[in-house]
């Protein structure tokens, strides 16, 4: 009988603790990728795949990917063995607000498992830096400071850096709109400028929308 005793209280002690832990290797795990990419940052890395095809398809998909998550309370940060899915070779980059004191790791595509853990670049919109408009998503986390949790306290003005590939990217917000989650007029490009544009949910519980950050190109300066 006391055996029985022992084993539960084990078990329940390994219950109460597994979130925690979930959330320490969920963290492990982002700062993982982080080192990964400016690893990369300090060699070559390789050239972006500029693929505008499907982009309405693929603003529309990832849009539903984003509600679909938070249709999932917070099991981005319990569930540990999603982020043992996650590719390593996919990290490009590093993306950095001062303002909301936001430093993610950057993955190519917006899938499920990328965005569960890492801010995503859109494949079918510009790479990152070049002519055009990047699009970047991320989950709107309910935890306070994680992933895009922050992102509808950043103002006009505010200063958003992108390393890639060797560069670090200086962008300036100038506009700041809350959208429908099939708008995707928010991707549009004028062909002379390089925008940023951040995507997440709004409002943080039960979204029906989206939150949308341009940011404007204003430096390059090379890394290496």
């Amino acid at each position: 009988m006391r055996k029985i005793s022992y084993i539960l209280i084990v078990l329940g002690i390994g219950i109460a603790l597994y979130p925690k832990l979930a959330g320490w290797y969920s963290d492990y795990r982002q700062e993982k990728l982080l080192e990964e990419i400016e690893r990369k940052e300090a060699g070559h890395g390789q050239p972006f795949n500029s693929d505008q095809a499907g982009l309405v398809s693929g603003f529309i998909q990832m849009s539903r990917l984003l509600e679909e998550i938070d249709e999932e309370p917070e099991q981005h940060e319990t569930q540990s063995a999603d982020t043992q899915d996650i590719d390593d070779e996919t990290g490009i980059g590093t993306i950095i607000i001062d303002a909301i004191d936001l430093k993610l790791p950057i993955l190519e595509g917006a899938t499920k498992q990328n965005l569960k853990h890492a801010a995503a670049h859109m494949s079918e919109t510009a790479p990152i830096g070049q002519t055009g408009n990047a699009a970047i998503a991320a989950h709107r986390s309910r935890t306070t400071g994680k992933l895009f949790n922050r992102l509808d306290e950043v103002d006009v003005g505010d200063e958003i850096i992108v390393r890639s590939q060797g560069q670090k990217y200086v962008y300036s917000v100038y506009d700041i709109t809350v959208v429908k989650p099939t708008d995707v007029s928010v991707l549009e490009s004028d062909g002379l400028d390089s925008i940023l544009t951040l995507i997440t949910c709004e409002p943080l519980v039960n979204p029906t929308h989206r939150l949308i950050v341009h940011a404007k190109q204003e430096s390059t300066d090379s890394t290496r």
